[in-house]
């Protein structure tokens, strides 16, 4: 922002690179990141692993406490490992790029609308090169079973 910062957070899946669920925060608590992961959980199911960095809001007991809930193992990248999550290093650099670098934020909600705005686009409309030139939402689509229409 032009005077302050403010927190991504996003679930994303590894295989479509669909954001699940995101959330623009203004602290890095814990809090924020449990409140994601619940909503993907919520909206897609529990997978059965999570990856994560190492950053103190995926380190906490509390988000560490709410994957074990579900019965989902942990997988966190070493100290300096970026290829372990590689997928969401990408998506910061694309996010930073293709739209906060463009502009100077005067509030968070300005940031927070924006940056939800693109995310949105992101998984509707932008395709991947490495999807086969599909967007998210379609190779996410497309790696869904078959549901046999009811007779």
């Amino acid at each position: 922002m032009a005077k302050g910062y403010v927190y991504l957070i996003v679930v994303v899946d590894w295989a479509s690179r669909k954001v699940l669920a995101s959330k623009v925060a203004i602290t890095l608590e814990a809090a924020h990141a449990v409140d994601v992961l619940q909503e993907a959980f919520n909206r897609y199911g529990k997978p059965e692993i999570v990856n994560t960095d190492q950053g103190s809001q995926f380190t906490a007991h509390e988000f560490i406490q709410a994957i074990k809930d579900q019965g989902c193992k942990i997988s966190m990248d070493g100290k300096g490992a970026w290829r372990d999550n590689i997928f969401v290093e990408r998506l910061w650099k694309t996010v930073k790029y293709e739209r906060v670098y463009l502009y100077a934020y005067d509030s968070v909600n300005e940031a927070r609308l924006s940056i939800m705005q693109y995310l949105a686009w992101y998984n509707q409309s932008r395709p991947h090169s490495s999807l086969g030139k599909m967007t998210p939402d379609e190779a996410y689509g497309a790696m869904l079973p078959a549901v046999p229409l009811a007779a």
